[in-house]
């Protein structure tokens, strides 16, 4: 028996980097889980703090839950997809780590947007004049309203909400469309002071070149890359790469656009920041769903990070529900890392590299893939295929693994064996 708390088909798929269904389902219930236990520490917070928030601060905090309430009544998944949505959790992690007193207080007003993003996607978008904190109110997963008064109408009630940027040069409003059966979030109308979150094409996946919380204050990676902005972020150049990078992963592997259409929420832009420790892609532990990446160079690359990243926020989201490591401070070296990583670090990398093992190995042998494809595929599984093998050998040494941890390492060690095989076999 597995010693966890997801099945053991689940556990072995997760393990071996294979899209499965369920496995993707019971990632969601994971992050979703998650999720519900911030969104409990940050009212427990706020209880616990009021007499230290201002009153205006508390009474709109009260007023932002209420009607993200009323939302949840009317229509429970679509509030679910709001609140699981990365950057949701990038914020509540955020505010929880924030110093009581104005630090804390000055991320509670973007609870609005999430409350209205929620009411909007629900049917039960609110009316009145809403505050626009620092004249920005930002939906997730939809957009941002960008206000210069700090003020926005909403206009609920009969016919299509609308949201308005009130008395600036920016007033004009936005009209959210009605949801249609089977269609995606409803993405509001363009209209001077808002700007929508654009999908990229075959799925739901948005290219997120706006939320505030998409990417942390301090930027990404050694040289503190931070996010790319709209005017720079062509999004014609992303769609397109976008679309062969799909094509590709569906004519090596299609249960991997599967997976990727149901857990990569957004992709973000980063800027384009020359020197060294620009990462080609990223993941936050506390925002599963978000790839974060540099403007890949071609399809192939953006296929191997939308893999790579997939698969941390896969083993993030599983270690929510199954803890696979103890607290320990041994580090290791890695063949894909100059520094030196401690044992989570070592599982994360040599999983997502499994992963592209796979991949790769796939790749190789697909008929219906272009021959430079196939090619550069052999050329990556041939260079990584003994550093994995040599995480894996660190990790199975290791005392820092659970008894959990170290049923996974064994069953990566045995895909790996098994990819082995078959390369051994198309020779």
């Amino acid at each position: 028996m597995t010693p966890s708390p997801v099945s053991p088909d689940v556990f072995v798929a997760l393990a071996r980097t294979r899209p499965l269904p369920a496995a993707t389902a019971a990632l969601r219930a994971a992050i979703h889980a998650r999720r519900m236990l911030l969104l409990k520490a940050l009212l427990v917070r706020v209880e616990r703090q009021g007499s230290s928030l201002s009153p205006a601060a508390h009474r709109d905090f009260e007023d932002d839950w209420a009607l993200l309430e009323r939302a949840e009544r009317a229509d429970g998944a679509a509030v679910r997809d709001v609140l699981d949505y990365p950057t949701v959790g990038a914020w509540l992690t955020e505010a929880l780590a924030a110093r009581p007193g104005t630090a804390f207080e000055a991320h509670l007003p973007h609870l609005r947007g999430v409350a209205v993003a929620a009411a909007v996607r629900s049917g039960r978008a609110p009316s009145g004049r809403l505050a626009a904190p620092s004249g920005l109110l930002a939906l997730p997963g939809l957009g941002v309203l960008r206000s210069p008064s700090g003020w926005a109408r909403a206009s609920g009630g009969a016919g299509p909400p609308r949201l308005t940027a009130e008395a600036g040069p920016d007033g004009a409003g936005v009209r959210p469309r009605r949801r249609r059966p089977g269609a995606g979030p409803p993405g509001p109308e363009e209209g001077t002071g808002w700007r929508a979150l654009r999908k990229l094409p075959g799925g739901d996946t948005v290219l997120d070149d706006l939320d505030p919380y998409r990417v942390p204050s301090g930027g990404i990676g050694g040289a503190s890359a931070p996010a790319a902005d709209r005017a720079r972020t062509e999004y014609g150049t992303w769609a397109g790469r976008w679309r062969l990078a799909r094509a590709l992963l569906s004519a090596t592997d299609p249960g991997r656009v599967a997976e990727t259409d149901a857990l990569v929420r957004s992709v973000v832009p980063l800027a384009t920041v020359r020197g060294a420790g620009i990462p080609s892609g990223a993941t936050l532990r506390a925002a599963p769903g978000a790839v974060l990446t540099q403007r890949p160079a071609d399809a192939p690359e953006l296929a191997e990070t939308l893999v790579h990243e997939t698969h941390h926020s896969k083993l993030a989201a599983l270690g929510e529900a199954v803890a696979l490591c103890r607290p320990g401070g041994t580090l290791h070296r890695v063949a894909w890392r100059p520094d030196p990583r401690p044992v989570p670090a070592v599982l994360q990398g040599a999983y997502a590299h499994l992963a592209l093992l796979d991949l790769w190995s796939r790749a190789e042998r697909a008929a219906a893939v272009p021959e430079e494809w196939r090619q550069r595929a052999a050329e990556r599984f041939a260079q990584y295929r003994e550093q994995v093998g040599d995480a894996l050998a660190v990790l199975s040494e290791s005392d820092e693994l659970t008894c959990a941890g170290r049923s996974f390492v064994r069953e990566m060690q045995g895909h790996h064996e098994s990819l082995g095989v078959a390369a051994r076999n198309s020779t």
